[in-house]
């Protein structure tokens, strides 16, 4: 049975600003919770699941037997973040330091530039994980990479991606040099232009796109031509994230 501090914790990081106070976050499911357990890269520090689940997975369940906490469905229902709650929630370390931005200067790395969307966000560190980035950059103002809705949509890419909050401007202050691309309207063709193979790739907001702060330090003006026959207006900052990336590895 949870106790009342311990709903009270599970409960408070739901909240960025509590999440980063704890140094924790949630993972939810039973896909999610079995990935998280077969690596290595982030540290588990709790499980709370239906006592069903646990004698399904008990033998998996052995090296973090310490950790585990049988709880009923209408405890689990109040400390999930998800509207149907699932069988199992575990309590994550977040990686303790900041994610090295040296990495783009042997690799591509995204970098995005006020995403707010959490299913965007979730979506783009999909497409990092699918197409090998070692990292994603977030301004300040993004949505939370340890959120809930982040977590969930990321579907694992969250335990093998590096993620860090930085400005750009930051960035480059230490690695003044470093090949700056991203999606604008006037751009080169990015399937015609010749790509810096390490660097930055930057993705801009769902709405406005890229900030004006962050375009005068783009080295690289690149486009996603539009098929004559296309009418959209624009494209998803996720969809944009995947035909770029796709770009950059070809």
């Amino acid at each position: 049975m949870l106790s009342h501090s311990q709903l009270k914790h599970l409960r408070s990081l739901s909240v960025k600003k509590y999440r980063q106070q704890h140094g924790q976050f949630l993972v939810e499911g039973e896909k999610m919770v079995t990935e998280l357990l077969g690596q290595s890269r982030l540290s588990v520090s709790a499980i709370f699941a239906l006592e069903s689940w646990i004698e399904k997975n008990v033998r998996f369940l052995r090296p973090f037997s310490d950790k585990v906490t049988s709880v009923t469905e209408a405890e689990l229902a109040k400390i999930s973040a998800l509207t149907t709650p699932n069988n199992v929630l575990a309590v994550v370390d977040t990686p303790l330091g900041t994610c090295n931005f040296q990495l783009a200067t042997t690799d591509i790395c995204f970098f995005l530039d006020g995403i707010q969307d959490p299913g965007n966000m979730g979506s783009i560190l999909r497409v990092a994980d699918w197409f090998g980035f070692p990292a994603v950059f977030c301004s300040h103002d993004c949505v939370d990479v340890f959120s809930p809705k982040v977590v969930q949509a990321s579907m694992g890419a969250i335990f093998r991606v590096c993620t860090g909050e930085i400005e750009l401007a930051e960035i480059l202050v230490g690695i003044p040099q470093i090949p700056v691309a991203g999606a604008v309207l006037d751009g080169e063709n990015v399937f015609e232009t010749k790509l810096p193979q390490n660097g930055l790739l930057l993705i801009g907001n769902e709405g406005r796109g890229i900030s004006a702060q962050a375009e005068i330090l783009l080295t690289h003006q690149i486009s996603i031509p539009r098929h004559p026959a296309g009418k959209a207006e624009s494209l998803n900052a996720a969809v944009a994230a995947g035909i770029l990336a796709a770009a950059f590895r070809r």
